[in-house]
Protein backbone atom coordinates (compact mmCIF):
# COMPACT_ATOMS: atom_id res chain seq x y z
CA UNK A 1 0.00 0.00 0.00
CA UNK A 2 1.34 3.62 -0.58
CA UNK A 3 1.67 5.88 1.99
CA UNK A 4 -0.85 8.37 2.91
CA UNK A 5 1.93 11.04 2.83
CA UNK A 6 3.18 9.84 -0.72
CA UNK A 7 2.38 13.13 -3.26
CA UNK A 8 1.35 12.18 -6.34
CA UNK A 9 2.94 13.37 -9.78
CA UNK A 10 -0.22 15.59 -10.26
CA UNK A 11 0.26 17.32 -7.23
CA UNK A 12 3.98 17.36 -8.03
CA UNK A 13 3.13 19.17 -10.84
CA UNK A 14 0.20 21.72 -9.47
CA UNK A 15 2.56 22.87 -5.95
CA UNK A 16 4.99 24.39 -8.33
CA UNK A 17 2.35 25.62 -10.71
CA UNK A 18 0.68 27.50 -7.71
CA UNK A 19 3.78 28.76 -6.27
CA UNK A 20 4.42 30.24 -9.43
CA UNK A 21 0.43 31.38 -10.06
CA UNK A 22 1.21 33.17 -6.53
CA UNK A 23 4.21 34.87 -7.58
CA UNK A 24 2.49 36.46 -10.38
CA UNK A 25 -0.30 37.45 -8.58
CA UNK A 26 1.89 39.26 -5.99
CA UNK A 27 3.76 41.05 -8.78
CA UNK A 28 0.90 42.18 -10.53
CA UNK A 29 -0.31 43.87 -7.15
CA UNK A 30 2.74 45.69 -6.71
CA UNK A 31 3.14 46.98 -10.73
CA UNK A 32 -0.37 48.31 -9.95
CA UNK A 33 0.33 49.97 -6.56
CA UNK A 34 3.50 51.67 -8.44
CA UNK A 35 1.27 52.87 -11.30
CA UNK A 36 -1.16 54.09 -8.68
CA UNK A 37 1.42 56.03 -6.85
CA UNK A 38 2.90 57.71 -9.98
CA UNK A 39 -0.53 58.80 -11.33
CA UNK A 40 -1.71 59.89 -7.83
CA UNK A 41 1.38 61.90 -7.25
CA UNK A 42 1.23 63.51 -10.77
CA UNK A 43 -2.71 64.73 -10.49
CA UNK A 44 -1.39 65.72 -6.66
CA UNK A 45 1.09 67.90 -7.98
CA UNK A 46 -0.82 69.60 -10.66
CA UNK A 47 -3.61 70.37 -8.60
CA UNK A 48 -0.92 71.41 -5.96
CA UNK A 49 -2.39 69.44 -3.02
CA UNK A 50 0.72 70.22 -0.22
CA UNK A 51 -1.50 68.35 2.23
CA UNK A 52 -0.59 64.68 0.97
CA UNK A 53 2.76 64.81 -0.62
CA UNK A 54 3.84 62.18 -2.96
CA UNK A 55 6.09 59.82 -0.20
CA UNK A 56 2.79 59.99 2.15
CA UNK A 57 0.67 58.69 -0.81
CA UNK A 58 3.05 56.05 -1.40
CA UNK A 59 2.94 55.14 2.14
CA UNK A 60 -0.93 55.62 2.37
CA UNK A 61 -1.47 53.49 -0.51
CA UNK A 62 1.02 50.45 0.91
CA UNK A 63 -0.91 50.38 3.78
CA UNK A 64 -4.41 50.17 2.86
CA UNK A 65 -3.66 47.58 0.17
CA UNK A 66 -1.77 45.68 3.72
CA UNK A 67 -5.19 46.09 5.67
CA UNK A 68 -7.06 44.71 3.28
CA UNK A 69 -5.05 41.92 2.64
CA UNK A 70 -4.88 41.45 6.57
CA UNK A 71 -8.81 41.08 7.03
CA UNK A 72 -9.40 39.63 4.03
CA UNK A 73 -8.33 35.65 2.98
CA UNK A 74 -5.34 36.42 1.24
CA UNK A 75 -3.30 33.70 0.77
CA UNK A 76 0.17 33.00 2.64
CA UNK A 77 2.23 32.41 -0.66
CA UNK A 78 0.92 35.69 -1.73
CA UNK A 79 1.84 37.73 1.16
CA UNK A 80 5.41 36.59 0.91
CA UNK A 81 6.00 38.64 -1.80
CA UNK A 82 5.31 41.41 0.35
CA UNK A 83 7.30 41.38 3.49
CA UNK A 84 9.79 43.76 4.04
CA UNK A 85 13.24 42.43 3.76
CA UNK A 86 16.17 44.44 5.46
CA UNK A 87 18.56 42.47 2.93
CA UNK A 88 16.43 43.32 -0.47
CA UNK A 89 16.04 46.84 0.84
CA UNK A 90 19.94 47.17 1.61
CA UNK A 91 21.27 45.37 -1.53
CA UNK A 92 18.93 46.47 -4.05
CA UNK A 93 16.53 49.59 -3.51
CA UNK A 94 18.68 51.59 -1.66
CA UNK A 95 22.27 52.04 -3.75
CA UNK A 96 20.73 53.94 -6.54
CA UNK A 97 18.65 55.92 -4.59
CA UNK A 98 21.97 57.26 -2.43
CA UNK A 99 24.27 56.90 -5.79
CA UNK A 100 21.80 59.16 -7.18
CA UNK A 101 21.89 61.48 -4.01
CA UNK A 102 25.56 61.45 -4.82
CA UNK A 103 25.76 61.73 -8.81
CA UNK A 104 22.99 64.30 -8.79
CA UNK A 105 24.46 66.92 -6.21
CA UNK A 106 26.02 70.36 -8.09
CA UNK A 107 29.33 70.83 -6.99
CA UNK A 108 29.55 74.38 -6.30
CA UNK A 109 26.15 75.00 -3.99
CA UNK A 110 27.58 71.70 -2.29
CA UNK A 111 31.41 72.70 -1.63
CA UNK A 112 30.91 76.06 -0.91
CA UNK A 113 28.37 74.90 1.99
CA UNK A 114 30.55 71.93 2.65
CA UNK A 115 31.93 73.13 6.13
CA UNK A 116 28.15 73.79 6.95
CA UNK A 117 26.99 70.61 5.85
CA UNK A 118 29.88 68.34 7.46
CA UNK A 119 28.97 69.96 10.31
CA UNK A 120 25.07 68.96 10.37
CA UNK A 121 25.56 65.58 8.94
CA UNK A 122 28.72 64.48 10.90
CA UNK A 123 28.53 66.47 14.53
CA UNK A 124 24.93 66.83 13.76
CA UNK A 125 23.88 63.39 13.55
CA UNK A 126 26.57 61.97 16.16
CA UNK A 127 24.96 64.74 18.72
CA UNK A 128 21.49 63.83 17.90
CA UNK A 129 22.39 59.78 18.23
CA UNK A 130 23.95 60.94 22.01
CA UNK A 131 21.25 62.72 23.18
CA UNK A 132 18.53 60.14 21.85
CA UNK A 133 20.30 57.78 23.37
CA UNK A 134 21.30 59.16 26.71
CA UNK A 135 17.42 60.63 26.89
CA UNK A 136 15.70 57.00 26.25
CA UNK A 137 17.87 55.32 28.87
CA UNK A 138 17.32 57.89 31.32
CA UNK A 139 13.70 57.50 30.69
CA UNK A 140 14.29 53.85 31.01
CA UNK A 141 16.08 54.71 34.60
CA UNK A 142 12.95 57.04 36.13
CA UNK A 143 10.30 54.76 35.20
CA UNK A 144 8.96 56.75 32.21
CA UNK A 145 9.01 54.30 29.68
CA UNK A 146 10.48 50.57 28.60
CA UNK A 147 14.06 50.18 29.75
CA UNK A 148 16.66 49.45 27.50
CA UNK A 149 20.35 48.71 28.36
CA UNK A 150 22.23 51.75 27.39
CA UNK A 151 24.33 50.10 24.16
CA UNK A 152 20.76 49.54 23.20
CA UNK A 153 19.54 52.89 23.35
CA UNK A 154 22.34 54.18 21.37
CA UNK A 155 22.02 51.95 18.83
CA UNK A 156 18.37 53.08 18.74
CA UNK A 157 19.30 56.43 19.25
CA UNK A 158 21.94 56.28 16.04
CA UNK A 159 18.60 54.54 13.67
CA UNK A 160 16.11 57.03 14.41
CA UNK A 161 18.55 60.00 13.70
CA UNK A 162 18.59 59.11 10.09
CA UNK A 163 16.16 61.49 8.50
CA UNK A 164 14.62 61.06 4.93
CA UNK A 165 13.18 64.88 3.92
CA UNK A 166 11.77 63.44 0.61
CA UNK A 167 8.97 65.47 1.33
CA UNK A 168 10.56 68.63 2.20
CA UNK A 169 12.73 68.85 -0.51
CA UNK A 170 9.81 68.48 -3.25
CA UNK A 171 7.98 70.83 -1.52
CA UNK A 172 11.58 73.32 -2.04
CA UNK A 173 11.91 72.80 -5.53
CA UNK A 174 7.80 73.48 -6.18
CA UNK A 175 7.70 76.48 -4.20
CA UNK A 176 10.78 77.80 -5.31
CA UNK A 177 13.27 78.15 -2.19
CA UNK A 178 17.14 79.87 -1.83
CA UNK A 179 19.32 77.48 -2.94
CA UNK A 180 21.42 77.50 0.17
CA UNK A 181 18.63 76.10 2.03
CA UNK A 182 18.19 73.67 -0.26
CA UNK A 183 21.84 72.69 -0.39
CA UNK A 184 21.92 72.82 3.14
CA UNK A 185 18.71 69.97 3.51
CA UNK A 186 20.21 68.16 0.71
CA UNK A 187 23.67 67.73 1.48
CA UNK A 188 22.41 67.11 5.10
CA UNK A 189 20.39 64.37 3.92
CA UNK A 190 23.25 62.81 1.72
CA UNK A 191 25.63 62.25 4.41
CA UNK A 192 23.16 61.59 7.24
CA UNK A 193 22.54 58.40 5.80
CA UNK A 194 25.90 57.08 5.90
CA UNK A 195 26.79 58.53 9.23
CA UNK A 196 23.75 56.85 11.13
CA UNK A 197 24.34 53.57 9.56
CA UNK A 198 28.18 53.70 10.37
CA UNK A 199 27.13 54.79 13.73
CA UNK A 200 24.51 52.02 14.14
CA UNK A 201 26.93 49.34 13.20
CA UNK A 202 29.81 50.64 15.82
CA UNK A 203 27.20 50.54 18.08
CA UNK A 204 26.03 46.76 17.05
CA UNK A 205 29.59 45.43 17.41
CA UNK A 206 30.25 47.31 20.44
CA UNK A 207 27.03 45.43 21.92
CA UNK A 208 27.85 41.94 20.22
CA UNK A 209 31.67 42.14 22.48
CA UNK A 210 31.81 44.73 25.15
CA UNK A 211 34.87 43.23 26.76
CA UNK A 212 37.39 45.51 26.13
CA UNK A 213 35.58 48.30 24.28
CA UNK A 214 36.35 51.60 25.86
CA UNK A 215 35.38 54.81 24.11
CA UNK A 216 38.50 55.15 22.43
CA UNK A 217 38.29 52.00 20.68
CA UNK A 218 34.71 52.72 19.87
CA UNK A 219 35.75 56.00 18.18
CA UNK A 220 38.75 54.28 16.25
CA UNK A 221 36.15 51.30 14.87
CA UNK A 222 33.53 54.03 13.59
CA UNK A 223 36.42 56.44 11.84
CA UNK A 224 37.74 53.32 10.48
CA UNK A 225 34.23 52.15 8.78
CA UNK A 226 33.10 55.71 7.43
CA UNK A 227 36.48 56.03 6.21
CA UNK A 228 37.89 53.01 5.05
CA UNK A 229 34.28 53.12 3.13
CA UNK A 230 35.17 56.78 1.51
CA UNK A 231 38.24 55.69 0.44
CA UNK A 232 36.82 52.79 -1.57
CA UNK A 233 34.30 55.01 -2.72
CA UNK A 234 36.33 57.67 -4.19
CA UNK A 235 38.94 55.36 -5.33
CA UNK A 236 36.78 53.48 -7.29
CA UNK A 237 35.30 56.90 -8.91
CA UNK A 238 38.96 57.85 -9.41
CA UNK A 239 39.33 54.62 -11.12
CA UNK A 240 35.87 54.67 -13.08
CA UNK A 241 37.35 58.47 -14.65
CA UNK A 242 40.45 57.50 -15.94
CA UNK A 243 39.41 54.42 -17.28
CA UNK A 244 36.92 56.42 -19.61
CA UNK A 245 39.45 58.96 -20.16
CA UNK A 246 41.98 56.89 -21.66
CA UNK A 247 40.38 53.58 -22.74
CA UNK A 248 38.55 55.59 -26.07
CA UNK A 249 35.27 54.36 -25.72
CA UNK A 250 33.24 57.39 -26.55
CA UNK A 251 32.98 56.22 -30.30
CA UNK A 252 29.77 55.30 -31.88
CA UNK A 253 30.38 51.30 -31.58
CA UNK A 254 31.39 51.58 -28.35
CA UNK A 255 28.84 53.66 -26.49
CA UNK A 256 26.62 50.84 -25.37
CA UNK A 257 29.80 48.97 -23.60
CA UNK A 258 30.65 52.73 -22.10
CA UNK A 259 26.80 53.12 -20.40
CA UNK A 260 26.93 49.36 -19.52
CA UNK A 261 30.44 49.84 -17.56
CA UNK A 262 29.41 53.70 -16.17
CA UNK A 263 26.41 51.60 -14.45
CA UNK A 264 28.29 48.84 -13.27
CA UNK A 265 31.15 50.53 -11.27
CA UNK A 266 28.70 51.79 -8.11
CA UNK A 267 27.32 48.16 -7.86
CA UNK A 268 31.05 47.00 -7.65
CA UNK A 269 32.12 49.90 -5.30
CA UNK A 270 29.02 48.70 -2.88
CA UNK A 271 29.94 45.21 -2.89
CA UNK A 272 33.64 45.71 -2.88
CA UNK A 273 32.99 47.81 0.32
CA UNK A 274 30.54 45.00 1.84
CA UNK A 275 32.95 42.46 1.00
CA UNK A 276 35.62 44.55 3.31
CA UNK A 277 33.14 44.90 6.06
CA UNK A 278 32.91 48.20 5.29
CA UNK A 279 29.41 50.08 4.88
CA UNK A 280 28.41 49.99 0.88
CA UNK A 281 26.22 53.34 1.61
CA UNK A 282 29.15 55.70 2.36
CA UNK A 283 30.80 54.14 -0.27
CA UNK A 284 28.32 54.16 -3.02
CA UNK A 285 27.78 57.61 -2.04
CA UNK A 286 31.13 58.59 -2.53
CA UNK A 287 31.58 57.36 -5.85
CA UNK A 288 28.81 59.06 -6.97
CA UNK A 289 29.99 62.11 -6.17
CA UNK A 290 33.50 61.30 -7.66
CA UNK A 291 32.17 59.53 -10.99
CA UNK A 292 29.86 62.81 -11.17
CA UNK A 293 32.38 65.48 -11.24
CA UNK A 294 35.58 63.50 -12.60
CA UNK A 295 34.16 60.26 -14.96
CA UNK A 296 30.90 62.35 -16.21
CA UNK A 297 32.65 64.52 -18.89
CA UNK A 298 34.40 61.77 -20.23
CA UNK A 299 31.82 60.21 -21.59
CA UNK A 300 29.84 60.96 -24.59
CA UNK A 301 26.95 62.72 -24.91
CA UNK A 302 24.56 60.35 -26.08
CA UNK A 303 26.35 57.89 -23.15
CA UNK A 304 25.75 61.10 -20.62
CA UNK A 305 22.00 61.36 -21.38
CA UNK A 306 21.29 57.85 -20.90
CA UNK A 307 22.94 57.21 -17.49
CA UNK A 308 21.52 60.58 -16.11
CA UNK A 309 17.96 58.96 -17.63
CA UNK A 310 18.98 55.71 -16.21
CA UNK A 311 19.98 56.68 -12.46
CA UNK A 312 16.83 59.07 -12.51
CA UNK A 313 14.59 56.09 -13.63
CA UNK A 314 15.96 53.09 -10.69
CA UNK A 315 16.11 55.45 -8.21
CA UNK A 316 12.84 57.23 -9.05
CA UNK A 317 11.46 53.68 -8.97
CA UNK A 318 13.29 52.41 -6.19
CA UNK A 319 12.02 54.80 -3.76
CA UNK A 320 8.48 54.86 -4.72
CA UNK A 321 8.65 51.05 -4.36
CA UNK A 322 9.95 51.95 -0.97
CA UNK A 323 7.39 53.80 0.58
CA UNK A 324 4.55 51.26 -0.87
CA UNK A 325 6.90 48.04 0.33
CA UNK A 326 6.77 49.88 3.79
CA UNK A 327 3.27 50.17 4.33
CA UNK A 328 2.38 47.22 3.04
CA UNK A 329 4.50 45.64 5.91
CA UNK A 330 3.90 48.43 8.62
CA UNK A 331 -0.22 47.23 8.03
CA UNK A 332 1.20 42.96 8.11
CA UNK A 333 4.32 42.96 10.50
CA UNK A 334 3.29 41.85 14.71
CA UNK A 335 4.15 45.07 16.51
CA UNK A 336 4.58 45.11 20.05
CA UNK A 337 2.21 48.15 20.94
CA UNK A 338 2.26 47.38 24.86
CA UNK A 339 4.96 50.03 25.44
CA UNK A 340 3.07 52.95 24.77
CA UNK A 341 5.13 55.23 26.85
CA UNK A 342 8.21 54.42 24.88
CA UNK A 343 6.85 55.92 21.62
CA UNK A 344 5.38 58.46 23.62
CA UNK A 345 8.75 59.52 25.08
CA UNK A 346 10.67 58.88 21.33
CA UNK A 347 9.18 61.15 19.66
CA UNK A 348 9.77 63.62 22.29
CA UNK A 349 13.41 63.04 22.55
CA UNK A 350 13.65 62.94 18.88
CA UNK A 351 12.17 66.55 18.54
CA UNK A 352 14.44 67.48 21.00
CA UNK A 353 17.44 65.72 19.83
CA UNK A 354 17.11 67.43 16.29
CA UNK A 355 16.49 70.82 17.81
CA UNK A 356 20.09 70.35 19.83
CA UNK A 357 21.42 68.82 16.71
CA UNK A 358 20.65 72.30 13.97
CA UNK A 359 20.40 75.18 16.41
CA UNK A 360 24.33 73.90 17.92
CA UNK A 361 25.46 73.33 14.58
CA UNK A 362 24.12 76.61 13.06
CA UNK A 363 25.83 78.10 15.98
CA UNK A 364 28.98 76.69 15.56
CA UNK A 365 28.75 77.64 11.77
CA UNK A 366 27.53 81.13 12.36
CA UNK A 367 30.53 81.36 15.06
CA UNK A 368 33.17 81.74 11.55
CA UNK A 369 30.81 83.74 9.45
CA UNK A 370 30.08 87.48 9.34
CA UNK A 371 26.80 88.84 10.09
CA UNK A 372 25.20 89.33 6.55
CA UNK A 373 26.54 85.62 6.41
CA UNK A 374 25.11 83.23 9.24
CA UNK A 375 22.28 81.02 8.81
CA UNK A 376 19.29 82.91 9.92
CA UNK A 377 17.00 81.97 12.26
CA UNK A 378 14.08 81.16 9.85
CA UNK A 379 16.29 78.86 8.11
CA UNK A 380 17.10 76.83 11.54
CA UNK A 381 13.54 76.23 12.01
CA UNK A 382 13.50 75.42 8.54
CA UNK A 383 16.18 72.59 8.90
CA UNK A 384 14.68 71.44 12.31
CA UNK A 385 11.52 70.58 10.89
CA UNK A 386 13.01 69.06 7.47
CA UNK A 387 14.42 66.14 9.61
CA UNK A 388 12.04 63.96 9.36
CA UNK A 389 12.19 59.74 9.55
CA UNK A 390 11.62 57.23 6.54
CA UNK A 391 12.94 53.50 4.66
CA UNK A 392 16.15 54.51 6.62
CA UNK A 393 15.25 54.41 10.29
CA UNK A 394 12.61 51.71 9.59
CA UNK A 395 15.25 49.56 7.90
CA UNK A 396 17.66 50.08 10.45
CA UNK A 397 14.96 49.31 12.91
CA UNK A 398 13.88 46.00 11.26
CA UNK A 399 17.30 44.81 11.32
CA UNK A 400 17.45 45.66 14.67
CA UNK A 401 14.62 42.96 15.57
CA UNK A 402 17.12 40.27 14.58
CA UNK A 403 20.19 41.87 16.26
CA UNK A 404 18.84 42.45 19.85
CA UNK A 405 17.16 39.59 22.06
CA UNK A 406 14.61 39.71 24.31
CA UNK A 407 11.67 41.69 22.13
CA UNK A 408 13.88 44.48 22.43
CA UNK A 409 14.00 44.84 19.04
CA UNK A 410 10.71 44.57 18.51
CA UNK A 411 9.96 47.34 20.82
CA UNK A 412 12.11 49.27 18.84
CA UNK A 413 10.75 48.35 15.71
CA UNK A 414 7.11 49.67 16.69
CA UNK A 415 8.31 52.74 18.27
CA UNK A 416 10.30 53.45 14.87
CA UNK A 417 7.01 52.34 12.86
CA UNK A 418 5.05 55.00 14.67
CA UNK A 419 7.48 57.64 14.30
CA UNK A 420 7.69 56.79 11.02
CA UNK A 421 4.01 56.78 9.74
CA UNK A 422 3.36 60.42 12.25
CA UNK A 423 5.89 62.17 10.41
CA UNK A 424 6.03 61.21 6.84
CA UNK A 425 1.93 61.75 7.22
CA UNK A 426 1.57 64.45 9.41
CA UNK A 427 4.57 66.58 9.73
CA UNK A 428 5.05 66.05 5.97
CA UNK A 429 1.68 66.92 5.07
CA UNK A 430 1.87 70.59 6.87
CA UNK A 431 5.32 70.96 5.41
CA UNK A 432 4.22 73.49 2.64
CA UNK A 433 2.16 75.67 5.31
CA UNK A 434 5.53 75.85 7.89
CA UNK A 435 7.64 76.98 5.17
CA UNK A 436 4.99 79.36 3.73
CA UNK A 437 5.01 80.73 7.47
CA UNK A 438 8.69 80.60 7.70
CA UNK A 439 8.58 82.45 4.84
CA UNK A 440 11.52 80.64 3.22
CA UNK A 441 9.86 80.02 -0.34
CA UNK A 442 8.62 81.55 -2.77
CA UNK A 443 10.29 83.64 -5.87
CA UNK A 444 10.61 87.15 -4.63
CA UNK A 445 13.49 89.37 -4.02
CA UNK A 446 14.77 88.89 -0.51
CA UNK A 447 16.81 91.91 -0.45
CA UNK A 448 17.30 92.18 2.97
CA UNK A 449 17.75 88.24 3.72
CA UNK A 450 21.01 87.05 5.19
CA UNK A 451 21.58 84.69 3.02
CA UNK A 452 21.60 84.96 -1.41
CA UNK A 453 18.17 85.11 -2.50
CA UNK A 454 15.73 83.22 -4.43
CA UNK A 455 16.24 83.27 -8.27
CA UNK A 456 19.24 82.69 -11.11
CA UNK A 457 22.56 83.16 -9.69
CA UNK A 458 24.98 83.58 -12.32
CA UNK A 459 28.26 83.90 -10.27
CA UNK A 460 27.77 81.47 -7.09
CA UNK A 461 31.25 83.23 -6.14
CA UNK A 462 30.61 86.32 -5.91
CA UNK A 463 26.74 86.97 -4.91
CA UNK A 464 26.27 83.84 -2.46
CA UNK A 465 26.34 84.20 1.09
CA UNK A 466 27.28 80.66 2.06
CA UNK A 467 30.77 80.88 0.06
CA UNK A 468 33.48 80.06 2.72
CA UNK A 469 34.60 84.08 3.88
CA UNK A 470 38.01 85.49 3.51
CA UNK A 471 39.30 85.89 7.18
CA UNK A 472 42.50 87.78 6.40
CA UNK A 473 41.16 91.42 6.70
CA UNK A 474 39.64 90.34 10.33
CA UNK A 475 40.79 91.96 13.02
CA UNK A 476 42.42 89.68 16.05
CA UNK A 477 39.40 90.15 18.26
CA UNK A 478 37.85 87.11 17.21
CA UNK A 479 40.87 85.05 18.27
CA UNK A 480 39.64 82.45 20.48
CA UNK A 481 40.64 79.01 20.01
CA UNK A 482 37.25 77.50 18.91
CA UNK A 483 37.06 80.24 15.83
CA UNK A 484 40.06 79.60 14.93
CA UNK A 485 40.07 76.13 13.93
CA UNK A 486 36.79 76.40 12.02
CA UNK A 487 38.10 79.00 10.24
CA UNK A 488 41.29 76.85 9.22
CA UNK A 489 38.46 74.00 8.18
CA UNK A 490 36.93 76.43 5.70
CA UNK A 491 40.90 78.06 4.44
CA UNK A 492 40.89 73.93 4.06
CA UNK A 493 38.33 73.90 1.99
CA UNK A 494 38.94 76.85 -0.17
CA UNK A 495 41.94 75.08 -0.35
CA UNK A 496 40.82 71.66 -1.60
CA UNK A 497 38.73 73.85 -4.35
CA UNK A 498 41.68 75.34 -5.66
CA UNK A 499 43.67 71.91 -5.91
CA UNK A 500 40.58 70.34 -7.29
CA UNK A 501 40.93 73.03 -9.95
CA UNK A 502 44.59 73.17 -10.51
CA UNK A 503 45.31 69.26 -10.30
CA UNK A 504 42.36 66.95 -9.63
CA UNK A 505 40.26 68.28 -12.89
CA UNK A 506 43.01 68.27 -15.43
CA UNK A 507 44.38 65.06 -14.30
CA UNK A 508 40.69 62.93 -14.32
CA UNK A 509 39.01 64.90 -16.94
CA UNK A 510 39.63 65.46 -20.67
CA UNK A 511 38.20 68.48 -20.27
CA UNK A 512 37.47 71.51 -17.74
CA UNK A 513 34.00 70.41 -16.41
CA UNK A 514 33.39 73.29 -14.97
CA UNK A 515 33.07 75.22 -18.71
CA UNK A 516 29.37 73.68 -19.20
CA UNK A 517 28.42 74.26 -15.48
CA UNK A 518 29.45 77.89 -15.46
CA UNK A 519 27.34 78.39 -18.68
CA UNK A 520 24.55 77.50 -16.77
CA UNK A 521 22.73 80.06 -14.23
CA UNK A 522 21.74 78.33 -10.76
CA UNK A 523 17.86 78.39 -10.39
CA UNK A 524 15.78 77.60 -7.54
CA UNK A 525 12.82 76.87 -9.35
CA UNK A 526 12.13 73.61 -10.30
CA UNK A 527 11.82 72.44 -13.64
CA UNK A 528 9.54 68.93 -13.40
CA UNK A 529 11.73 66.56 -15.00
CA UNK A 530 11.43 64.48 -12.37
CA UNK A 531 8.15 62.47 -10.65
CA UNK A 532 9.66 62.73 -7.54
CA UNK A 533 11.97 64.67 -4.93
CA UNK A 534 15.26 66.17 -5.11
CA UNK A 535 16.42 63.39 -3.20
CA UNK A 536 16.86 61.73 -6.89
CA UNK A 537 16.18 64.06 -8.93
CA UNK A 538 17.59 67.13 -10.57
CA UNK A 539 18.03 69.78 -7.89
CA UNK A 540 17.40 73.41 -8.24
CA UNK A 541 20.54 74.31 -9.35
CA UNK A 542 21.82 71.40 -11.46
CA UNK A 543 22.92 72.12 -15.09
CA UNK A 544 20.11 70.20 -17.97
CA UNK A 545 21.78 67.71 -19.57
CA UNK A 546 23.32 68.16 -22.55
Amino acid sequence: MGSENEISPADALKAPGKEQQAAGVGILLQIMMLVLSFVLGHVLRRKKIYIIPEASASLLIGLIVGVLANISDTETNIRAWFNFHEEFFFLFLLPPIIFQSGFSLAPKPFFSNFGAIVTFAIFGTFLASVVTGVLVYVGGLVFLMYRLPFVECLMFGALISATDPVTVLSIFQELGTDVNLYALVFGESVLNDAMAISLYRTMSLVRKNPSGQNFFMVVVRFLETFVGSMSAGVGVGFTSALLFKYAGLDVDNLQNLESCLFVLFPYFSYMLAEGLGLSGIVSILFTGIVMKHYAFSNLSRSSQRFVSAFFELISSLAETFIFIYMGFDIAMEQHSWSHVGFIFFSIIFIVVARAANVFSCAYLVNLVRPAHQQIPSKYQKALWYSGLRGAMAFALALQSVHDLPEGHGQTIFTATTAIVVLTVLLIGGSTGTMLEALDVVGGEDHSDSSLASVGPITNYEEENGYIAPSYDDESSSSGNKIKMKLKEFHKSAASFTALDRNYLTPFFTSNNGDEDEEAQPFTSRRSFTSSRSGFHGQSPYSSPSP
